[in-house]
């Protein structure tokens, strides 16, 4: 499990900067693959490829026009991207993902209890700043900021 949070920075290109202490369990378990996409546009969640291909399997045992499984993929389809980490430890936040997101600057990249091994990371704000976040919701949504990551060490 990755636990705690840490800050980090999305640069002016866009990309997330994954802190070193998540970076060394994702780079013992996963290889180099993401997939990144959101299901609101609000925020945004960084699976490593194998997960993504875990949950598309799990949903391939939907029938193909159930409502729940279309409004998924069609969500996370549009905007979602695969992406490589950097030899420097970044990940690209696809542009369209980004500006609905509202996401640059400074983050806090927070471990998710309910996905073995994932991160979420959220855009610190005003009046969050320096602030704890805390979680509520499936997932372990925050109450502060606009990206969540998720990254799993099984």
């Amino acid at each position: 499990m990755l636990r705690g949070n840490y800050t980090a920075r999305i640069d002016a290109k866009g990309r997330l900067k994954v802190p070193t202490p998540f970076r060394r369990l994702i780079d013992e378990k996963h290889g180099s693959e993401f997939y990144i996409t959101s299901l609101t546009g609000d925020n945004v969640r960084i699976y490593p490829l194998p997960e993504w291909e875990s949950i598309e399997q799990r949903l391939s045992l939907l029938p193909t026009m159930d409502p729940a499984r279309r409004k998924f993929l069609d969500r996370t389809n549009y905007f979602g991207q695969q992406a490589t980490i950097d030899a420097q430890g970044r990940l690209l936040i696809h542009p369209l993902l980004r500006k609905s997101a509202g996401v640059m600057g400074d983050v806090a990249v927070l471990g998710l209890s309910d996905l073995p091994g994932s991160l979420g990371a959220r855009r610190i704000q005003g009046a969050h700043a320096g602030r704890p976040l805390h979680g509520r919701g499936r997932g372990g949504d925050c109450e502060a900021g606009n990206i969540r990551t998720v990254m799993s060490d099984e």
